[in-house]
């Protein structure tokens, strides 16, 4: 009977690991929009960039980036943070192409949300026929490199459990199928 007692004990802990992990990886920061959105194609110049997340942002920290189609810094600088948005300004946008808006968004006590975007502006004088632009893509990641803490946390605890189902299958195999002892007559 002390594989049994084991077995509840490891059950105990892992539907207690699993309890405590779960609604933290579960209600992770992510972004709910962004203007001008990702891949869109646009023909009147933004003022500033908008990106909105589901959780309220640390006012320290934040940053957003954003580039023409040369590579220059077309932001103005002027990031501001409101409860769970972040606008910065644009600089005049004069030149037709391709622009990245990079960011790097900061929560209180989660990992930070990170990545970029793009968006295709048409200047109001370099309307012309389509050309061979490239293709505007989305990246976006929570961690910036490596695995966020909620992650490693759940892994570990579905490795736990997993633990715990083997060992409760090779008790439930051992009581199941043992061999019937043989009665010794006195």
């Amino acid at each position: 009977m002390k594989s049994n007692s084991l077995l509840k004990s490891v059950a105990a802990l892992a539907t207690s690991a699993f309890l405590v992990v779960i609604p933290t990886a579960a209600f992770a920061n992510s972004i709910t929009s962004q203007s001008p959105t990702a891949g869109a194609n646009i023909s009147v110049a933004p003022s500033a960039v908008t990106i909105t997340t589901a959780e309220t942002l640390a006012m320290d920290g934040n940053s957003i980036t954003v580039l023409s189609p040369n590579g220059d810094q077309v932001d103005d600088g002027s990031l501001s943070i409101n409860a769970n948005q972040a606008i910065i300004g644009l600089k005049p946008l004069s030149t037709t192409g391709v622009y990245t808006v990079t960011y790097n968004l900061l929560v209180d006590n989660e990992a930070p949300l990170a990545g970029s975007y793009t968006f295709f502006f048409t200047s109001p004088g370099g309307i012309t026929s389509p050309s061979a632009a490239p293709t505007p893509t989305t990246t976006q990641s929570t961690v910036t490199s490596g695995n966020s803490s909620g992650t490693t946390a759940l892994v570990i605890v579905l490795l736990v459990m997993a633990l715990g189902v083997f060992l409760f299958l090779i008790y439930y195999a051992k009581k199941t199928f043992r061999a019937p002892k043989k009665r010794t007559r006195k």
